[in-house]
């Protein structure tokens, strides 16, 4: 028993928590915005347990969508799934118990969330088969891990203005940021599987559309809270995050499995910078 939970355990990435805080953060900083501070410990409950469940769900979901292609992959090649360690069956039943456990807490929010619930649902399980026909399925992964906007907005204002989606766009390149500099640990493996990464198709711009996508998202984000928040605070915040990313920039110029990795890894506290100034900001107006 204690082998098949370690197996579990490894199927959803519970060893790696930079995963789900990747898709934490801008759910939080959401929050925030959407009730102009603090939101309340029930939603900060729901949507942080409601983001590890969904998480956890899509790497079940994810595994066994890509079983026959990351048994060509190093760095994939001995997950519980691919490996035969866990079957399809047992990966397929874990995820829709897990994403029953976060539809059961999107059931306390109200019909707003509840119904944008399915949507958010339906792109997560998308995503594993858009990298088979999409030539930037990072794209589609950045719907997909910043659909916590719009619900965030939607639990707090049972309503998602424009505002939600306009952070969403931003975000969008943010993930479009972190997820290439992942896909670029990969490229040489995509390659010979013909698997289909924004890593393959940016070929040598690679780098330079990583750093445009950070900038993007912090361009975005600092326009749509420039009203809502202190801009000493704003600018502070956008500085830190800026020289995380140029941090970035020189672990990934020269391409290195290694270096590529450890941005991915690192990515969660620009993420955080950027939701600790949300914080910071509400509570100094």
């Amino acid at each position: 028993m204690r082998e098949r939970i370690n197996l579990y355990l490894a199927l959803i990435r519970w060893n790696r928590p930079a995963g789900w805080l990747l898709l934490l953060w801008p759910t939080l900083s959401a929050l925030w915005i959407a009730a102009h501070g603090f939101p309340g410990w029930h939603l900060l409950v729901v949507f942080t347990l409601g983001t590890i469940l969904m998480r956890s769900a899509g790497c079940c979901v994810n595994d066994v969508a890509d079983r026959e292609f990351d048994k060509h992959v190093k760095r994939t090649a001995e997950r519980p799934v691919t490996s035969g360690r866990v079957s399809v069956r047992e990966a397929l039943v874990l995820g829709a118990a897990l994403a029953l456990l976060a539809f059961g807490l999107v059931l306390t929010t109200n019909e707003t969330t509840i119904a944008w619930s399915f949507t958010a649902l339906a792109i997560a399980i998308v995503y594993p088969y858009a990298k088979r026909f999409v030539s930037m399925p990072q794209a589609v992964l950045g719907v997909a891990f910043s659909f916590g906007i719009p619900m965030a907005f939607a639990a707090v204002q049972s309503r998602v203005p424009l505002l939600a989606w306009v952070l969403l766009l931003g975000n969008l390149f943010w993930v479009l940021a972190y997820d290439t500099e992942y896909a670029m640990v990969d490229r040489d493996d995509d390659l010979k599987i013909g698997m289909k990464t924004s890593a393959i198709t940016l070929g040598r711009a690679d780098v330079a559309v990583v750093m445009a996508s950070y900038g993007a998202y912090l361009c975005i984000w600092c326009l749509a809270l420039a009203d809502r928040l202190p801009l000493a605070v704003l600018a502070v915040t956008a500085a830190a995050a800026a020289a995380q990313a140029l941090w970035h920039f020189t672990m990934i110029r020269d391409r290195t499995h290694e270096g590529c990795f450890r941005a991915f890894r690192l990515n969660h506290w620009l993420g955080f910078t950027v939701f600790l100034g949300v914080v910071v900001g509400y509570a100094s107006r």
